[in-house]
């Protein structure tokens, strides 16, 4: 188990405490998924909706507590302790990541 991030990852969390919704957004393929507890969204657009509602938008903070290699090269698990004006507390983010961007974030 390490904390050092794969670079998108990385910048999925410094974009995100960096309040920096475009910085974020470019972290993200065009088809990107995200699955945060039931709720689904699909592409920039719906990961734009994600982000004023649940990221950015409720002032979220993450630290990084641990990642763990997922089944391919490509899978991260990343364990994040999140505060904020929404979610506060420590859960998992499953990544996928695809040609040097997030193609999906499972929350669950």
């Amino acid at each position: 188990m390490t904390t050092e991030l794969p670079a998108p990852i990385q910048e999925f969390v410094d974009a995100t405490n960096a309040a920096d919704t475009d910085r974020f957004l470019a972290v993200f393929t065009d088809d990107a998924y995200l699955y945060d507890w039931g709720r689904e969204f699909h592409g920039i657009e719906g990961v734009a909706e994600w982000n004023q509602t649940d990221n950015i938008g409720m002032e979220s903070r993450f630290e990084v507590v641990s990642r763990e290699d997922g089944q391919s090269a490509d899978e991260h698990v990343v364990t994040l302790k999140v505060s904020g004006n929404r979610f506060n507390g420590t859960g998992p983010l499953k990544f996928h990541l695809r040609d040097g961007k997030v193609a999906r974030v499972v929350i669950e």
